[in-house]
């Protein structure tokens, strides 16, 4: 399909000029502003039509070409990016207590991450423009899918690494051909060294956030979530917006695309609101944040970061943090920090919760998402979409730390065909010879009853007995005399004042340590009571992690 009548003009988001596409030099001719929005003919596209006739095609972020910054459609270079799932949460929504929790997974892209997005409109562009050499500068995703939708167009990709950036990262683009120059210096200096690289060779500089493309491409996420949430609720409105999208933030270039997205939307018609913006950076290089909390619309620089995930280390995120911050202002949404460990926990968290293996940026919004809960800034009935990037592989040891697996000696039998049956049951004897510990778990909500459940039967030797009422709860308790109760209070018939209360005054099961999971605003008096009868006291919307299973394990000694 040729688009020749297609209009594509820009926009200074500093001065507002308009400038044609095609006349564009790379920074505004008013005030030299390098960000850019494209602007196109919203009026002339009859929406009706145009939603019967994306059902019609093929399922990439192509598929929304006509407000893409391509005129002609041959040109288009693709691996069939997009149409990325949209999964919604179990296991994960049930311990923070919320309904509506999903989580898009940009994982599913051909190179691994939403940075395809990117490459396929900016490599398809530049195909259009006649360009066959880039530079970009890149920690890991970026390098990798230019690479990769540079070798499918036959553009030659440079791509500058900071020091430490993943040995993996930068293997992966060597193999898709790209030219890999790692440097000794931080992730700004290292894109200040491309660009002077590209200057001096008259090469072409991938701009990141100030290319147009970009902004462009991230968007095409906001479009799939709106019409993935409309199917997903079907409550009379064509597509939806959330109420909140969360995004792990370095540059800021993905939620200013996703923002321009809701708003094309809105002006069509199709979304009825703009999302609350969560934007979570590492607390070891977080100026978006410290910026957010001082009240100041301009980020103060941060010249060495402190934190080892590095696709986060943006020192200067510029002008980038003036819009985002313009658009929470106007339109809700918090800037959060998260540590290191917190978002290698939220990786194991996401791999034993959900299934999804996740890289350490994703991590770090995750543990920005658990804080937005605990914090009560994010409610249990909000509608909340999170950007899941990129696998855990480069981190993994970090993560599972290095006893992680269990070591069966064998190497006495390893000729033999087969274990004999004796020394397997001795084994498996010898596994299981340790004190059985037994739970009791009494919670009437049967999704936070299975998720508990799952927790602590992972744990070694710990058999647990799920009541769904305070009254058969109580049976279980005086049949077996449990190791450890854990009960909800509010519950129909027995509720749980009433299961402490006869478990306490009972001098056969008094001294059972018990536990209280509720979601119940307690009163002053409430609260003194449960301190002297139970052990723990846990708020649901609190994350049950590690540490809360820990210490559910010592109760037991």
């Amino acid at each position: 399909m040729f688009v020749s009548s297609k209009i594509i003009n820009l926009e200074c988001t500093y001065c507002h000029t308009i400038t044609p596409l095609r006349d564009f030099k790379g920074e505004c001719p008013n005030c030299g502003e390098k960000i850019v929005e494209a602007r196109y003919e919203l009026d002339k596209i009859d929406v009706q039509t145009w939603l019967k006739n994306l059902k019609k095609r093929r399922t990439t972020l192509w598929r929304y070409h006509e407000v893409l910054p391509i005129y002609d459609t041959t040109n288009i270079v693709s691996l069939h990016e997009g149409n990325t799932p949209l999964i919604k949460s179990q296991s994960l929504a049930t311990s923070l207590g919320l309904k509506h929790l999903y989580i898009k997974d940009e994982r599913q892209g051909p190179t691994g991450s939403f940075k395809d997005r990117q490459a396929a409109v900016a490599i398809s562009a530049l195909k259009e423009m006649g360009i066959d050499e880039i530079v970009v500068a890149s920690t890991g995703n970026v390098a990798i899918a230019y690479a990769a939708y540079g070798a499918r167009a036959g553009i030659k990709v440079w791509a500058f690494f900071p020091e430490l950036a993943p040995n993996d990262k930068m293997r992966e683009a060597a193999v898709y051909g790209a030219e890999i120059i790692k440097t000794t210096g931080t992730y700004d200096q290292t894109k200040e060294l491309a660009a002077s690289f590209a200057k001096a060779r008259g090469i072409f500089l991938d701009r990141g956030i100030k290319s147009v493309s970009s902004i462009e491409a991230m968007k095409t996420m906001a479009y799939e979530i709106a019409e993935q949430l409309g199917e997903e609720f079907d409550d009379g409105n064509r597509w939806r917006s959330p109420d909140w999208f969360l995004q792990g933030v370095s540059g800021g270039m993905g939620p200013i695309g996703v923002g321009k997205g809701f708003r094309e939307m809105l002006g069509f018609g199709l979304v009825d609101k703009l999302p609350a913006f969560g934007m979570i950076q590492s607390s070891g290089c977080a100026p978006m944040v410290e910026a957010f909390k001082r009240g100041q619309r301009v980020a103060t620089p941060i010249e060495d970061s402190k934190s080892v995930i590095v696709t986060l280390a943006t020192g200067n995120p510029g002008r980038a943090y003036e819009i985002l911050y313009d658009y929470v202002q106007e339109n809700g949404g918090h800037f959060i920090s998260a540590g290191d460990d917190e978002a290698f926990n939220a990786i194991r968290v996401m791999a034993r919760y959900e299934g999804l293996s996740v890289e350490p940026a994703t991590g770090v919004t995750f543990a920005g998402l658990f804080k937005l809960v605990q914090q009560g800034i994010i409610k249990s009935d909000d509608v909340v979409v999170v950007n899941c990037s990129g696998h855990t592989m480069p981190v993994e040891k970090r993560i599972l730390g290095d006893q992680w697996q269990k070591l069966v000696d064998m190497s006495d039998t390893a000729t033999a065909p087969k274990v004999p049956a004796e020394r397997f049951a001795g084994a498996i004897q010898q596994m299981s010879d340790r004190n059985i510990r037994r739970v009791v778990v009494i919670e009437d909500n049967e999704a936070a009853a299975r998720l508990m459940s799952r927790i602590l039967e992972a744990r070694e030797n710990c058999e647990v007995y799920l009541a769904m009422d305070g009254a058969a709860g109580l049976r279980i308790v005086r049949d077996i005399h449990p190791d450890l109760v854990i009960t909800d209070l509010m519950m129909p018939g027995v509720d749980g004042f009433t299961v402490i209360d006869t478990i306490k005054n009972d001098p056969t099961l008094a001294h059972i340590p018990i536990v209280v999971v509720t979601a119940k605003e307690l009163t002053v008096q409430e609260r003194h009571k449960l301190d002297t009868q139970t052990d723990l006291i846990l708020q649901k919307g609190s994350f049950i992690d590690d540490d809360f299973i820990e210490s559910l394990m010592q109760k037991l000694h």
